[in-house]
């Protein structure tokens, strides 16, 4: 007998078997048990989570010898047809293949035949959303009104692309994704019963992979055996997977963490060694810092992931605000890996770009070095406002008490900045070249006073959330190191009319106004609208940065 792949062999011929849809089988359950059929079924869901199998499941119970029933007997001739794939009055339809209107005929003057064996015709459409809109029109009057022996089970992948007629007709079951437990479960059962064996890291390495999806865990559990020769071992499933261990990972975040940017380099290299897909690296990074937040930020939140000894003491370590732009940075970098010229470089770039915008870095000898400001500045530009770390002072609320930042002595003989009005302080940030938290900070503020080495910036309370502690130390940091002495940056929170910010939002509204107005009034434009009736879409309009 020729080897059956997992995903068929362990196909659920029971509702009792069914992983991850409880709710659509309690619901199925209980139709058939009190007789109350619906004459149409849609499932949908993702790939591999149960659809088709639940149909046929469903046309069994219906057709079972012994009686329609949530629990056929699997030992008569029909439940024993449906399982093999051979009962006749179980008709499946793969829309994908059969897509016009003469397919859905057919299917409509066949249905009006008696059931040749059970004791209704079953009609199971699969992927229903690739019909052709007449042949979802020829379907409908039958769809709403049936023969009485005839039951249309549907499953889609993408139930957005069925019409609102067709929906309307059908009692909707939306499958879940299962969870990466559920699958680990049912992949440590049959390995159990196909007497293979397996480390836990295996297990859960490919449950991941899976995606929610049963059926494609199945698969990679079918190659996984084939690549380990008959045991699954987790070095062996990872190297399949292109995935690293959770130690590497953490390996990675505590390099980010210390501010080591050799030590970064020289772990990244050796990840490389391991030839794994990058992209996969990225996720499994996003996914540590998702748990690194969760210690961070919910009370008494308790992980039982590996590595979770590493995760809990870089909680201590690591600020929130450093975790969330690492985040943002791990999921960017994965959306623009294909854009980099080289794979390795996009993941390295990714790294370093972490380490770049540390927002509590300290300035140890690993850390980037800053750029010096220009040393030819526009005439109201040679007046950096300054900060350095001694110590924030904020009214009425702000984080207090900032360690002086080392490395950063006082340089006497420097001439203290001048700044007046709003320009001057956007040409300083300007020149500073400030960034991350602390440009959004020092954009989102305006002076108002800088005496006695102490620079007032008033905020507004409802941005008092560029404020936080790594934010100031930071821009008292970048502030410092460009004048070349120690300041301190006092908030006070109060009414501001206008700031770097606004008017970079109103000089952007300006030129998409202007660029607007520029595309309507062009005379190709208006033939075209005239001529073609086009119409323009002020969304789709981006204006253009000229040089001068």
């Amino acid at each position: 007998m020729s080897y059956q792949v997992l995903a068929r062999k362990w196909r659920p011929r029971k509702f009792d078997e069914l992983v991850g849809q409880e709710h659509v089988v309690r619901a199925l359950t209980h139709a058939l048990d009190s007789g109350r059929v619906h004459h149409a079924y849609l499932f949908t869901g993702t790939r591999g989570v149960g659809k088709t199998t639940i149909a046929r499941i469903f046309a069994k119970s219906l057709n079972c010898e012994r009686g329609m029933s949530a629990h056929p007997c699997g030992e008569c001739a029909i439940c024993k047809a449906v399982d093999v794939g051979r009962f006749v009055d179980l008709i499946e339809i793969d829309a994908a293949s059969n897509t016009g209107v003469d397919d859905v005929r057919e299917v409509i003057e066949k249905a009006q035949y008696a059931p040749a064996q059970g004791r209704y015709k079953v009609y199971l459409v699969d992927e229903v959303h690739m019909l052709s809109k007449s042949a979802f029109n020829a379907l409908l009057k039958t769809l709403e009104e049936p023969p009485e022996h005839v039951k249309f089970l549907l499953a889609t992948t993408d139930p957005q692309k069925l019409p609102v007629t067709v929906l309307s007709r059908c009692l909707k079951f939306g499958l879940k994704r299962l969870l990466p437990e559920q699958i680990a479960g049912q992949m440590r059962m049959i390995l159990g019963k196909e007497g293979v064996g397996f480390d836990e890291g295996a297990i859960e390495a490919l449950a991941r992979g899976a995606d929610g999806s049963l059926r494609d865990g199945l698969s990679l559990l079918d190659q996984a055996i084939a690549h380990g020769g008959g045991t699954l071992r987790a070095d062996d499933v990872r190297a399949m997977l292109g995935t690293i261990a959770d130690n590497d990972v953490g390996a990675l975040l505590r390099a980010l963490a210390d501010g080591d940017g050799r030590g970064l380099l020289a772990e990244a290299d050796r990840i490389a060694g391991l030839s794994p897909d990058f992209a996969v690296v990225l996720e499994q990074l996003a996914t540590a810092l998702h748990r690194l937040q969760l210690r961070q930020l919910v009370p008494g939140f308790e992980g039982d992931e590996a590595g979770r000894e590493t995760l809990d003491r870089l909680a201590g370590q690591v600020g929130p605000e450093d975790v969330q732009v690492w985040y943002q940075f791990a999921l960017h970098g994965r959306r623009d890996l294909p854009l980099a010229p080289d794979v390795r470089a996009g993941f390295e770039m990714t790294l370093l770009r972490m380490l770049a915008f540390r927002a509590n870095a300290t300035g140890t000898e690993n850390e980037p070095r800053r750029a010096e400001p220009v040393a030819r500045q526009p005439a109201s530009a040679s007046r950096p406002a300054s900060a350095a770390a001694t110590a924030v002072q904020q009214q009425p609320h702000q984080a207090n008490g900032v360690a002086d930042a080392p490395g950063q002595a006082a340089k006497p003989g420097v001439a203290a900045p001048h700044i007046e009005g709003i320009s001057d302080w956007e040409a300083w940030i300007q020149a500073a070249g400030l960034g991350g938290p602390a440009g959004l900070l020092a954009k989102h503020a305006v002076p108002k006073s800088f005496e006695a080495d102490v620079l007032t910036l008033a905020l507004k309370s409802e941005h008092g959330i560029f404020s936080t502690e790594a934010s100031c130390r930071q821009l008292q940091d970048q502030l410092g190191a460009a004048i070349g002495h120690k300041l301190r940056v006092r908030i006070v929170h109060e009414a501001v009319s206008e700031t770097p910010a606004t008017r970079a939002a109103k000089a952007h509204s300006d030129k998409q106004t202007a660029a607007e107005r520029a595309l309507a009034d062009d005379p190709i434009v208006q033939d075209m609208q005239r001529e073609l009736g086009a119409r323009i879409i002020p969304e789709s309009i981006r204006p253009a940065d000229r040089q001068a």
